[in-house]
């Protein structure tokens, strides 16, 4: 009888369907030397991180159209090999999502999707890291204790919705992303609120052959104590020109005065240098102009910053 029985569980498994799973190990080092200076302070020369990650990532085809992923993103500083997120281990990303023709359902931590449609869609010189990142625009960047939805693509559009936890501890907070993607026309729509704090941005982008120009604005709502409920600007403008393997930026962006005196100005300059797909030198020159009570950039109230820097990017 166990010989049997062993016969017909091998039997099974050699007519069960052979799914295939693939796990990918895949990173980003990205680092710069970098003159900076804020307010007052003599410059100084820093070997600058810009947003170096190293991850896993993997998928299992169920079949019948049914796919199971996941992503395990862990953050580095290059210049030192510190981790970044303090104790958090997988601090940029740990989720694991089940989709199919009806789209997907994702559980776990993440950036919001309103951003990704939004602010770090224009800034092309440098994906948004760094000390030439945007400065200015307004989110509480809610990670944790998420549950999305991804809705399939139709026509060129898709869109994540997203709602976070709030598991007793934090307030609860909720997401909506909409993007366009159709030839060279892109578009993108966010929105976010936790809390008294809510933002909702619109995103265009174009690509004209080699030149590609784009940008986004913002208007953020917040209550600042005694001060009440308080509505702000924001807006930013890029532009890209391709030539060959090389690529010249200019991003400027404005946030406009919240209660007084507290608005600021964004200027970035860059040039790209595509060695290969995956490994690229780079240039850029940025400058964060505050009013005397805005602290964009710096964490100190009038204190402007600025960073010219030279760096070198690779990804594998």
């Amino acid at each position: 009888m166990k010989k049997i029985a062993l016969a017909a569980a091998l039997a099974a498994t050699a007519a069960a369907p052979a799914f295939a799973q693939s796990v990918t190990l895949w990173g980003r080092l990205n680092t710069t030397v970098e003159s900076q200076k804020i307010g007052a302070q003599d410059r100084k020369v820093v070997v600058q991180n810009n947003s170096s990650r190293l991850g896993f990532k993997g998928s299992e085809d169920l079949g019948g159209g049914l796919k199971a992923s996941f992503s395990l993103e862990h953050g580095v500083n290059s210049d030192t090999g510190v981790a970044t997120g303090g104790t958090t281990f997988w601090n940029r990303a740990s989720w694991v999502q089940l989709e199919g023709s009806f789209g997907g359902v994702r559980l776990g931590r993440w950036f919001p999707g309103s951003y990704f449609a939004t602010a770090d869609y224009v800034s092309n010189h440098n994906h948004d890291t760094g000390t030439s990142a945007d400065n200015l625009y307004a989110t509480q960047f809610q990670t944790t204790n998420k549950v999305s939805y991804f809705t399939p693509t139709a026509g060129g559009f898709s869109a994540e919705l997203s709602l976070s936890a709030g598991e007793g501890a934090t307030t609860r907070a909720s997401d909506i992303a909409v993007n366009y993607d159709m030839g060279p026309a892109h578009a993108g729509f966010g929105y976010e609120k936790k809390g008294d704090f809510s933002q909702m941005a619109i995103r265009g982008l174009y690509e004209f052959g080699p030149l590609i120009v784009g940008g986004y604005v913002q208007r953020a709502e917040n209550t600042f104590g005694t001060a009440g409920k308080k509505t702000w600007n924001t807006f930013r403008v890029s532009g890209m020109y391709v030539m060959g393997q090389q690529e010249f930026h200019v991003n400027f962006g404005k946030a406009d005065n919240i209660l007084v005196d507290d608005g600021a100005k964004q200027l970035t300059l860059g040039y790209n240098y595509n060695l290969s797909k995956r490994t690229k030198l780079y240039g850029f020159w940025t400058k964060t102009d505050n009013q005397a009570k805005a602290t964009y950039a710096t964490g100190a109230a009038g204190q402007d910053f600025s960073s010219l820097a030279a760096g070198i990017r690779h990804n594998f």
